[in-house]
């Protein structure tokens, strides 16, 4: 995480959250608020009658980010339209069947870079289930990653998701590159 290089998660917000900006009442996910760049990207796609959660395990992560003398995030979490849940992403998923309009999940490093076991359900054929079954009709799924990952598309594929890659810089204009999966459910004449 960086405070200089966080434009692959303003893109992970922005393609799932801006074709949701003219959906009135659009209800969004994200998984991990990390330095609250994805929270503050969504919430500048969204209307004014959104509602954001934003599930996040470790405590310590939400008070860092909520303390106004750091400057991140303080201004979006106490934004009228962020509810966040210090909970578990997987457990927030499995309380909401067909609650959001778009899901993003920027837990760990992504389905191959895991720095805790705990994470790696969500990246499960279960854990793409339950994220499936979390989304409302029309809906679209966002998992940031730090690198490519051809097993965890064709899993995403084989649960009957249309998925498009996307690699995006650290930084607008230099750093690294990521990868954003943005996965949509295949339409149901398709999968027949």
């Amino acid at each position: 995480m960086s405070t200089r290089r966080h434009y692959s998660e303003d893109r992970l917000a922005e393609l799932a959250c801006a074709p949701l900006a003219q959906t009135r009442g659009a209800r969004v996910l994200v998984g991990g608020l990390g330095l609250g760049f994805t929270l503050k990207a969504a919430l500048g796609h969204l209307g004014s009658d959104a509602e954001v959660v934003v599930a996040e395990l470790v405590p310590e992560v939400i008070a860092w980010n909520a303390d106004v003398s750091h400057g991140l995030a303080h201004a979006a979490m106490a934004d009228p339209r962020t509810r966040v849940r210090q909970a578990d992403v997987v457990q927030v998923l499995r309380e909401e069947p067909a609650g959001f309009d778009a899901i993003m999940l920027d837990t760990d490093n992504g389905p191959d870079g895991m720095l805790m076991k705990e994470n790696a359900s969500l990246y499960s054929a279960t854990g793409i289930a339950t994220t499936i079954a979390a989304l409302r009709p029309g809906g679209r799924i966002a998992y940031w990653s730090v690198g490519e990952d051809r097993a965890f598309v064709g899993a995403l594929q084989r649960a009957g998701l249309v998925v498009e890659t996307f690699r995006e810089r650290a930084h607008a204009t230099s750093g690294p590159k990521h990868v954003l999966f943005l996965a949509t459910p295949r339409p149901a004449a398709a999968r027949d």
